[in-house]
């Protein structure tokens, strides 16, 4: 029988990063174009707290990111044994890309936020995005 042979951890830990950060950033888009935005931090014209829109989008975006991560970096440990059947890849990728196209999609309609408060929302998403996806992916290949 012939030994299994896996990637090397940083190529599955940065291949894992890349993919729940490009998740986390299409939720962030997605959740924008509906209300779920992170710029409600910046806004003084509310006088809550904070916007539950706002506690929503952090946690949604971080689970995402968490969770591509670890997914990904369990699929990337597997994938060169083989043990990925192919109809799964197939779905793997069709959701990918449908989910990469609708962000971008959301991402081209005309904002009601402003330039500063979309930029500040989309570099913490991306922060955000970039440590749960490093977790995530420590965490599964740490499992394995």
């Amino acid at each position: 029988m012939p030994e299994t042979t896996y990637f090397p951890r940083y190529l599955i830990l940065g291949g894992a990063m890349i993919s729940g950060v490009l998740l986390a950033l299409a939720v962030h888009m997605l959740g924008a174009r509906y209300g779920l935005d992170l710029g409600g931090l910046w806004r003084s014209d509310t006088h809550e707290f904070m916007p539950a829109g706002a506690a929503i989008a952090w946690w949604l975006i971080a689970s995402v990111g968490f969770s591509g991560g670890y997914f990904t970096a369990n699929l990337m440990h597997s994938a060169v044994a083989g043990q990925i059947p192919q109809r799964m890849r197939q779905f793997l990728i069709v959701v990918g890309v449908l989910m990469l196209a609708g962000a971008g999609q959301a991402a081209a309609a005309p904002s009601t936020v402003s330039t500063i408060s979309a930029v500040l929302a989309g570099l913490a998403a991306l922060c955000l995005g970039a440590v749960m996806a490093f977790c995530g992916a420590y965490f599964a290949l740490r499992k394995s």
